[in-house]
């Protein structure tokens, strides 16, 4: 036999060995085939009335020929073959190749607990285990909340050692790691200490990690990037944003024109019906960016300082804030306007209590970053609970010119308009007027602010504060990576740089 030929046997089998090696048979081996072979004689002998089919075997050197190739079967031993695979036995011995996996190594038992606390910590949040015996890797389901659709994403999880600031997953490990991450499909790895003794679960991008084998480092997972409610709100925000922007890329980038055009006119608010081939989340991003460039292309005819209302009342609504590219530009516009020592430009968020009691914890740690990052654009935020500002849509006011610009919990995918009318200015004025003298987050410094917001949201300040500092010293961009060109992290390492600056409770006090 030439080397090219042992080179083709060992690549290439017949058909039916796949069939018998699937995992709901495993029969490939001789002496497991042995013990199905009667089975398939039997169910045969009675789907043909042949009873003489049940007595019928072939010897372990005959099933070695079936499975070399230099052998088909024939006879009663061709009939039952095709009574039990319904195929005819040209069909079962056809070559095909032999696909080799790289299966991961056994997880600890303590890993295999902490990988079941993705399916009850978070109720947006499911762990489907992979089949490491034919290649299938898992998946981390995240479902949507009260607006947006979920995703899914690929994920597989190693043992590792702690090694300074960082989680380092086992050499033995690094072989099945290049073959997960060397996969154009969205996934993310999880570290876990649960075979040193240590708990808990380290998450990484596999495209980062894909990087680092490219520059011939090893994957390490930095310590920082531990998965709780904090780090999981920026998963979820980021994944489920990130698919559905990525689904309506192309709608979103044929209604470029349709965006300047309604830009320029006076007002507007199309239908959701209008654009049924958006999502939801590419439907809120066109109506967040219609607002954003709707108001700051009336912003040079305001006469004064303005103040913002926004309509956002959970973490989920406020997501879009936090990732949005268009969105920091926006703020960063209004900053470089209006921000500054002694500055009367400020923002107001209705959220009730009610709204605060039903959201799950990453939830208002979203919510809390939102607002965080109004404070560090120089924008004061006031805060409200009151039921009756629930719906106001949100709009900017200055003096007697109120500018609507709302794309949340509408019927329309945006409503944009201006007006100078005193009687429609009026309610705006009143709304405004009363948040700001009645802020539940009253303070002299965005610290205090935050503070008091963190007490509000039922959030440790302690240890929320603490988490940003050591956050941002890595930064959210060394761990996760948006696909789609809408989105960044970069404003978001920003906040959380900020609100690790700002100490602990008795300072911001």
């Amino acid at each position: 036999m030439t080397h090219s030929e042992e080179s083709r046997a060992r690549t290439v089998v017949p058909l039916l060995y796949h069939l018998l090696d699937a995992p709901e048979l495993n029969c490939a081996s001789p002496t497991k085939f042995g013990v199905l072979w009667p089975i398939m004689a039997d169910d045969a002998a009675k789907a043909l009335q042949e009873p003489r089919l049940a007595r019928v075997r072939p010897s372990p050197a005959t099933y070695k020929r079936w499975l070399a190739g230099t052998h088909i079967p024939r006879g009663d031993l061709r009939t039952i073959l095709e009574t039990y695979f319904g195929k005819k036995v040209e069909f079962l011995f056809q070559l095909v190749p032999i696909r080799n996996f790289v299966r991961p190594r056994p997880l600890d038992r303590r890993t295999r607990t902490a990988v079941r606390t993705l399916d009850y910590t978070w109720p947006t949040s499911r762990h489907v285990p992979g089949d490491p015996d034919v290649g299938i890797f898992g998946s981390w389901e995240l479902t949507g909340g009260r607006h947006f659709d979920g995703t899914s994403i690929g994920v597989q999880v190693y043992e590792a050692q702690p090694r300074g600031d960082a989680m380092e997953i086992s050499p033995e490990d690094l072989r099945h790691l290049k073959t997960f991450v060397h996969s154009s499909r969205r996934g993310v790895i999880l570290a876990s200490p649960g075979a040193a003794g240590g708990s808990g679960l380290y998450v990484m991008d596999a495209a980062l990690a894909r990087q680092n084998f490219v520059v011939g480092q090893a994957p390490r997972v930095p310590a920082a990037y531990q998965l709780d409610d904090l780090v999981y709100a920026v998963i979820w925000a980021l994944h489920v944003m990130d698919d559905g922007l990525l689904a309506d890329d192309n709608p979103l980038s044929d209604r470029a024109e349709e965006l300047r055009h309604y830009v320029r006119i006076s007002n507007s608010a199309p239908p959701r019906s209008e654009m049924p081939d958006l999502s939801p989340i590419g439907a809120a991003w066109l109506g967040s960016s219609l607002c954003a460039q709707y108001i700051v292309r009336h912003l040079g005819d305001l006469p004064e300082v303005p103040a913002f209302w926004t309509r956002e009342a959970t973490g989920e609504e406020c997501a879009p804030w936090l990732l949005f590219r268009h969105k920091h530009d926006y703020l960063q516009n209004v900053a470089d306007r209006f921000a500054g020592p002694g500055s009367a430009l400020g923002r107001a968020f209705c959220v009730p209590e009610s709204v605060v009691r039903a959201s799950e914890g990453y939830e208002r740690i979203l919510l809390f970053l939102t607002i965080a990052m109004m404070e560090m654009y120089g924008v004061k935020v006031w805060l409200t609970a009151g039921q009756e500002y629930q719906e106001v849509e949100g709009f900017v006011l200055a003096r007697n010119q109120a500018i609507l610009a709302n794309w949340v919990r509408g019927e329309s995918v945006w409503r944009v308009a201006t007006t100078s009318s005193r009687w429609e200015v009026a309610p705006y004025r009143e709304a405004i007027g009363n948040v700001r003298a009645h802020s539940l987050v009253d303070g002299p410094t965005p610290a205090a602010r935050l503070a008091a917001l963190a007490d509000y949201l039922d959030l440790d300040w302690t240890w929320l504060t603490g988490r940003c500092r050591g956050l941002a010293e890595e930064g959210f961009t060394s761990v996760l990576r948006p696909r789609s060109r809408l989105l960044t992290l970069q404003a978001l390492d920003r906040t959380l740089r900020f609100i690790g600056r700002l100490g602990s409770p008795s300072d911001a006090r």
